[in-house]
């Protein structure tokens, strides 16, 4: 008898004690500053990019869960994104092989790719968890413009690596805006409202260019198949002459017999 209620003194005791579970994601607990998450494409205080698509980290990492692949910059183009010589043009991270050993950070000789705090990275399509560069570029921050624009004046790319570069100039804002509206004059050119009326829309091509294949593919269906067009039976071609051959064949077999 005394042992049941033995057994209840237990229970209320527990009840009134405190809570060690934390209810997630109510409460995250605070993670380490050295903590390995999820990884950052870092920039430069003007908001040109560190990685300069040398792919150490991907020779680095064991798991074989990166995909860098480089490019050079042009000037000439207006395409400079970092202040070397190349830059990391498709970036690729997969997040369901990447084991979060940090080597990759180790190897990347610019720092331009580091790891934040950031751990909730589940997701219910695996597709999506092969991040881009676009998502993992940092965000642009006060002082700096989003490549590409140019270098600063005066500077090489040794002085960005050794913090004499502070943001962004007034050189940089000018030819950020001038590309903008150049670019905002293109997008005009094309747009259909001001097209003349005379000239096909692109997706007039694009549905004439879709119907010219599905004609194609069709008509290679039938000969894949190992049949004819209907136009050459009914005008007497090659399956024609097979059917209207039939009939003499067995006229002749007949008067063989009666003779």
């Amino acid at each position: 008898m005394f042992a049941g209620v033995a057994g209840f003194g237990v229970t209320f005791a527990t009840m009134f004690r405190k809570v060690a579970t934390e209810e997630y994601p109510e409460e995250k607990r605070p993670t380490q500053p050295r903590f390995h998450g999820r990884h950052q494409l870092n920039r430069h205080p003007d908001g040109l990019e560190k990685c300069v698509g040398c792919e150490l980290c991907a020779w680095a990492c064991p798991a074989d869960a990166i995909f860098v692949e480089g490019a050079n910059n042009d000037d000439a183009a207006g395409e400079r994104f970092s202040p070397g010589e190349r830059y990391g043009r498709v970036y690729q991270i997969n997040y369901l092989r990447c084991i979060f050993c940090g080597l990759c950070i180790e190897a990347c000789p610019t720092r331009a790719l580091t790891m934040t705090n950031e751990y909730e990275l589940a997701d219910n399509n695996r597709a999506d968890l092969i991040f881009t560069k676009d998502q993992l570029l940092g965000p642009i921050q006060s002082g700096m413009l989003p490549a590409p624009h140019p270098m600063v004046d005066g500077m090489v790319e040794r002085d960005y690596y050794m913090g004499k570069v502070d943001g962004a100039t007034d050189a940089q804002r000018a030819w950020v805006d001038a590309d903008a509206n150049h670019e905002a004059d293109r997008q005009d050119k094309f747009d259909p409202k001001t097209r003349d009326e005379g000239t096909p829309s692109m997706s007039a091509v694009a549905t004439g260019s879709r119907n010219f294949a599905n004609q194609d593919r069709g008509f290679d269906r039938s000969h894949a198949v190992g049949g004819a067009p209907d136009e050459l039976v009914a005008e007497g071609g090659p399956a024609g002459e097979k059917k209207s051959q039939e009939p003499r064949d067995r006229a002749l077999l007949d008067s063989e017999t009666r003779e």
